[in-house]
């Protein structure tokens, strides 16, 4: 069996790695990358390998950054099927259709700027046709469920508990030779592995034994604020803000994290503890996927479906307000009062984010709280590492608003519970580790801690690296 990386290697985003097995091949994810806009695009639209080659894709999760460059990948000419779970099928019907929205509206913005400057024009990676050829191409398999997915290849998909339907994989791959003599390969692919006690979703669940295996590490290094200061931090940043007369910005992803922090405004709002102050999610894909969280319960934990018992609706309260049309977006910026504003995309690469903080990140009295990770680059980023001037649509905007970071909300693992998915393997028998999504730094510590841990054969592999099992 051979893998090549093609994506999230030393980095965070473009999840992807090609697996060759039995004279097929096929993708562990196919996610788009960000960073630096040029480089971003380049990489993106162009496959380092032919797309029509390609036997099926297997996904781990509907993020962006795992599951965003599908439909280039049809446009491309792959035309197999893509296997998910019910959950993640269900958020790729929208999270791939509002892709095509967001980066027609921004290609279109960002040209009218660039035919001012007399630059080159770009055009969209792909389009809603693209998107429309994607969607039938969907299979579902549920979790704990084996399938044969191509000849000596059995999938399974075990809960990871990063958002609504993610998954770790394991494959049981069967090498056939031309002497007839067959090898057996236990497989592990990750995903994003989430965080256990976190509200809402079940704990990842572990994937049983396997003789290789690729992980995340994108938080290897670092630990988190316990799950349970979360209220108390986000309160503590929305009473400060207000009390200056400011406006909170959450960038925030659409999938997964948009619900984590509109579920425990609504717990602070029932207790009484959330400040008499509008909150808007201002993302026709957020809203559209707390309606995809309604409609996959089998996915909670025994918490969360206990409070649904006595409030049948966790994603709403009487202060919160779902934004969709784009005029009420707009309005909001011209807004004096103080409120919190909730929009993607979650690195603020993208979406109608960069409008909010186009508009706001000048104004002392403002608060942009960061609740997610930012990989290297992208406006997020920069923010986080507290720039005084960051570029904007081309324009070089000051900012003057405080940034906060809770990492109490992220939805990975950090180092420790990173280590203790891996106390669950058996060292002797995990013979080969490979590190990926993660910033080097990161993946360098997790290495360092696993091999503390008694782990041997650990690599973090470069970009299109290619390695025989």
């Amino acid at each position: 069996m051979k893998i090549e990386f093609f994506g999230a290697t030393k980095t965070v985003t473009g999840s992807m790695h090609l697996l060759s097995v039995n004279g097929k091949r096929f993708l562990l994810d196919c996610g788009l990358y960000q960073g630096r806009r040029k480089e971003s695009y380049e990489r993106n639209k162009n496959f380092p390998f032919d797309a029509s080659t390609i036997d099926a894709v297997v996904l781990s999760h509907a993020h962006t950054d795992h599951a965003g460059n599908l439909p280039n990948l049809i446009k491309n000419g792959f035309s197999g099927p893509i296997y998910a779970t019910s959950a993640t099928i269900d958020l790729c019907n929208i999270m791939l259709v509002d892709s095509a929205h967001i980066q027609e509206r921004d290609v279109e913005f960002v040209n009218k700027r660039l035919k001012k400057r007399g630059e080159p024009i770009i055009e969209p990676l792909y389009s809603i046709e693209d998107v429309e050829q994607t969607l039938p191409l969907f299979e579902e398999i549920n979790y704990n469920i084996k399938k044969e997915i191509l000849p000596g290849v059995v999938l399974e998909f075990f809960d990871a508990g990063h958002i609504l339907g993610s998954a770790s994989i394991r494959l049981e791959v069967e090498e056939f030779s031309k002497t007839g003599i067959s090898r057996k390969i236990k497989f592990g692919f990750t995903g994003d592995l989430g965080r256990p006690k976190l509200p809402i979703l079940r704990d990842p669940h572990f994937i049983g034994q396997v003789d290789a295996l690729i992980s995340e590490s994108t938080y290897g290094g670092r630990f988190h604020e316990p799950v349970e200061d979360m209220p108390k931090k986000f309160l503590e940043v929305v009473e400060r803000t207000i009390s200056r007369g400011g406006k909170i910005i959450i960038p925030a992803f659409s999938l997964g994290r948009t619900q984590e922090i509109v579920y425990a405004m609504n717990s602070l709002a029932t207790e009484e503890r959330f400040p008499k102050v509008p909150v808007f999610v201002d993302s026709p894909l957020s809203v559209n996927t707390t309606e995809v969280f309604r409609r996959h319960p089998e996915c909670f934990d025994k918490e969360t479906l206990e409070i649904l018992k006595h409030d049948d609706d966790i994603f709403g309260f009487d202060q919160l307000h779902y934004v969709r049309d784009v005029n009420d977006s707009k309005k909001l910026n011209t807004r004096k009062e103080p409120c919190i504003i909730i929009s993607a995309s979650g690195m603020c690469e993208a979406g109608r984010i960069l409008h909010h903080l186009y508009n706001n990140i000048s104004d002392p009295r403002n608060t942009v709280l960061i609740i997610g990770y930012q990989a290297q680059f992208t406006l997020g980023r920069k923010l986080v590492e507290q720039e005084k001037t960051v570029s904007i649509f081309g324009d070089a905007v000051e900012r003057k608003c405080e940034v906060v970071v809770l990492n109490s909300f992220s939805g990975h693992a950090d180092r420790n519970e990173l280590l203790d998915y891996f106390s669950h393997f058996d060292k002797n028998e995990l013979r080969k580790i490979f590190l990926v999504h993660g910033d080097l730094d990161q993946s360098e510590k997790f290495s360092k801690g696993l091999s503390e841990s008694g782990f041997k054969n650990i690599s973090i592999p470069d970009r299109l690296d290619i390695v025989e099992i």
